[in-house]
């Protein structure tokens, strides 16, 4: 403890650390702020129906994901969600289509352009997306909207309020990125799953002390117990790398020597991350959708499967989050481009003829990586449903697992280990005791 007292004090004496982290803190402040103002025109007072729907099920993540903003109808109620699907959109499209394949090789320029392409798909998303939850609103609280309004007049300037807001809070996000402390989208999504961490928390133990004596609080000690061990394997598994050995052939030019070093290619274990638990969860919506559009609501099968609980709805979620994790890590992972780098660099894997013995040796570990990846991914993803059989209230098995378990684990590291490189160019400590968080490249420095 004495020791991350003295690493904090180092971090206030850097100044321009200082200066960073300072504005990270702003920009959140701000965003936080923003999640409490509300759509003008609708009373926050009759928003009951609205926040029970909100409560439980796949409504539940979208609330979470926006730090509590879509249930209380406020202007950042779309949150980030809008710019990711489009991101998404974007990763797959520069896979699949030549032109957005060659303007990701352009480089800086590329790069560019692809962020502007993205932009203006997020703008075409929330244009659908903004009605979508308007109209849900309408559903959910008609009498929330003050006397002497009506609907139809209501969605065309709330529609442009809500898509500011998305864009609004992207624009905080890149600032946060240019000028504060880790990655300003990551941040702005964990702040928004943690901001409601402190509230589940709390019903949590109020509904455990409320049991029969003593059988409450041994539970609660039970769930803090599992939560600890989950994490802890989330660390260690998303930190997991294998690495591959590379060997550079000597050249030597004049008097000088180059290559004849042995460097790695570290594969991660989770080489898709969250993406996975994304796509699957965006396919699951699709039964809401067509309950929201549909007149048969009453279908056993399409309630089955908004059940967060059922047994079909989580032996599809496992099986769509293997196949996207397969799908993701072959489009994001190249075998035969990063075989050809290697062999344009005279770089050689020890053991292994260049070229196509590469690529397929590269494939083939990849292969064996994803495998036990996807699985735990899986595992990770129906850990809040596994959650809601020991009767923990579906506010606090969210943080059990899912997407909002991988993303403050992976936010957690990233956001430390740039505070850490700051803190290491000025000869100070790290922030653990132990020495220094792992790398991107996979290799600890003690």
């Amino acid at each position: 403890m004495k020791k991350f007292i003295e690493t904090l004090k180092n971090c206030w004496k850097i100044e321009d650390l200082r200066q960073r982290l300072l504005i990270t803190i702003l920009f959140i402040a701000i965003y936080r702020f923003g999640s409490f103002v509300v759509l003008p025109g609708i009373n926050p007072t009759l928003l009951e129906k609205l926040q029970a729907q909100t409560k439980g099920g796949l409504m539940s993540l979208l609330d979470m994901f926006s730090g509590g903003a879509f249930s209380h109808a406020s202007i950042f109620a779309l949150g980030i969600m809008p710019y990711i699907s489009a991101s998404i959109v974007l990763q797959i499209l520069a896979v699949a289509v030549p032109y957005f394949q060659k303007m990701q090789r352009e480089g800086e320029s590329g790069h560019k352009k692809i962020n502007w392409y993205t932009r203006v798909l997020t703008v075409v998303i929330l244009l659908f997306q903004a009605p979508s939850y308007l109209m849900n609103l309408k559903m959910q609280a008609a009498g929330a909207l003050a006397s002497g309004i009506d609907w139809t007049t209501f969605m065309i300037p709330a529609t442009i309020i809500l898509a500011a807001g998305s864009m609004f809070i992207l624009w905080l996000g890149e600032r946060i990125t240019d000028k504060g402390i880790g990655n300003g989208i990551s941040l702005i999504i964990m702040i928004g799953i943690i901001a409601r961490l402190p509230q589940a928390l709390i019903q949590e133990f109020s509904n455990r002390v409320s049991e029969a004596i003593g059988g409450g609080i041994v539970m609660l000690i039970i769930e803090i117990i599992i939560l600890y061990a989950v994490v802890c394997a989330a660390i260690l598994l998303t930190q997991a790398t294998r690495k591959i050995p590379v060997q550079y052939a000597k050249r030597v030019v004049g008097n000088k020597q180059y290559g004849g070093a042995r460097q790695y290619i570290p594969l991660k274990l989770f080489a898709a991350n969250v993406m996975p638990i994304i796509f699957a969860q965006a396919l699951m919506f699709i039964p809401l959708a067509i309950v929201q559009y549909s007149s048969d609501s009453t279908s056993s099968v399409l309630q089955s499967l908004m059940n967060t609980k059922s047994l079909a709805y989580n032996c599809i979620y496992v099986l769509l989050i293997v196949v996207f994790t397969y799908f993701y890590t072959a489009i994001t992972l190249n075998p035969t481009q990063m075989a050809e780098d290697m062999k344009r660099n005279n770089g050689f894997i020890p053991g292994v003829k260049p070229g196509k013995d590469t690529a397929d040796y590269i494939d083939t570990v990849m292969s064996r990586l994803t495998g036990p990846g996807a699985l735990f991914i899986a595992f990770i993803a129906i850990m809040p449903a596994l959650a809601g059989y020991l009767n923990v209230a579906d506010a606090f098995g969210q943080f059990f697992g899912g997407t909002s378990l991988l993303i403050l684990v992976g936010v957690v590291i990233d956001t430390l280990q740039q505070i850490e490189s700051h803190l290491m160019m000025r000869h100070y400590d790290g922030l653990l005791n132990s020495g220094h968080t792992r790398g991107n490249s996979g290799v600890a420095a003690y």
